[in-house]
């Protein structure tokens, strides 16, 4: 007769689990952006976000302040880096195991910064007077250090404007009629290795070469004489008397030899040969 309350002890077909197999549930220790761990072991080496914290100002006036601010801008970046293009994935970021490696400090055990501390560090902190000089030079910086460990022979500026379209009633938006959106349109300089050397935010109804000189500048200054061979690249919008007078004349430098260097417009004779765009 079978056993009252279900297979008889004799009949029964009884599993027993290894038990050293444990089954546990660590949802927060994973994560999807492990590719980003070998940037900052880079960044490390170079000091790059040291330097940023050196050189930014903290506006924050409380004692008990959670993040330092090479650590928020730690993250600011490799969110960007990661493809997160704003702050809104920040509070589920910061209990992300990658992002809290690359932030350092106390987010390694604890969580990095929300939404809300994020926003309040781009929009409010990095936008004081001090801290826009500071991030304006900052490129540069990086670039020399790590020009330090190896030196090109050549440098070779590219500078050109883009656009980006913003939505909402942002600050010094304008409607752009070569575009047909409203946008900014900021003016880059960039190194024939891809790096951003200096760039600016314009508004969007602006002319593409609007405020070259102070951005394209600075970073002609830092590179006087360093570099035999130094160049300069732009598009048809660049080709004006006013860029041509400042390459010739304005960074003129000699060589220890006696022989005279400049930023050589002679092997580019003409910059609409290089234009990818007219406007």
């Amino acid at each position: 007769m079978a056993h009252p309350t279900g297979e008889s002890e004799s009949d029964a077909l009884r599993l027993d689990f290894d038990r050293r197999l444990k089954l546990e549930f660590h949802g927060s220790n994973v994560t999807s952006d492990a590719g980003l761990l070998p940037f900052p072991e880079l960044d490390d080496a170079l000091g790059l976000s040291e330097m940023a914290g050196a050189v930014l100002s903290d506006g924050r006036r409380g004692k008990n302040t959670r993040h330092v601010l090479s650590g928020l801008l730690r993250q600011s970046v490799f969110g960007r880096l990661a493809g997160y293009d704003d702050v809104n994935d920040a509070d589920r970021l910061a209990h992300d195991p990658a992002i809290r490696w690359i932030v350092g400090g106390r987010p390694v055990h604890d969580c990095a910064a929300s939404a809300s501390q994020m926003g309040r560090f781009e929009t409010e902190w990095l936008t004081s007077g001090e801290n826009l000089v500071a991030l304006a030079d900052l490129s540069g910086h990086w670039i020399d250090r790590v020009h330090t460990g190896q030196p090109p022979r050549t440098i070779v500026l590219d500078m050109d404007s883009s656009v980006s379209p913003t939505y909402g009633d942002q600050e010094g938006t304008a409607y752009n009629g070569h575009f047909a959106c409203t946008c900014y349109r900021p003016l880059f300089v960039f190194n024939q290795f891809g790096d951003l050397e200096r760039s600016a935010l314009r508004s969007g109804n602006v002319h593409s070469a609007h405020g070259w000189k102070e951005v394209v500048e600075p970073v002609v200054a830092r590179y006087r004489g360093k570099f035999k061979r130094r160049y300069f690249r732009a598009d048809a919008a660049f080709a004006n008397p006013q860029v041509y007078e400042f390459l010739e004349a304005g960074v003129v430098s000699t060589d220890l030899d006696g022989r005279a260097t400049d930023w050589s417009l002679k092997q580019i004779p003409d910059l609409r040969l290089l234009a990818s765009r007219s406007e």
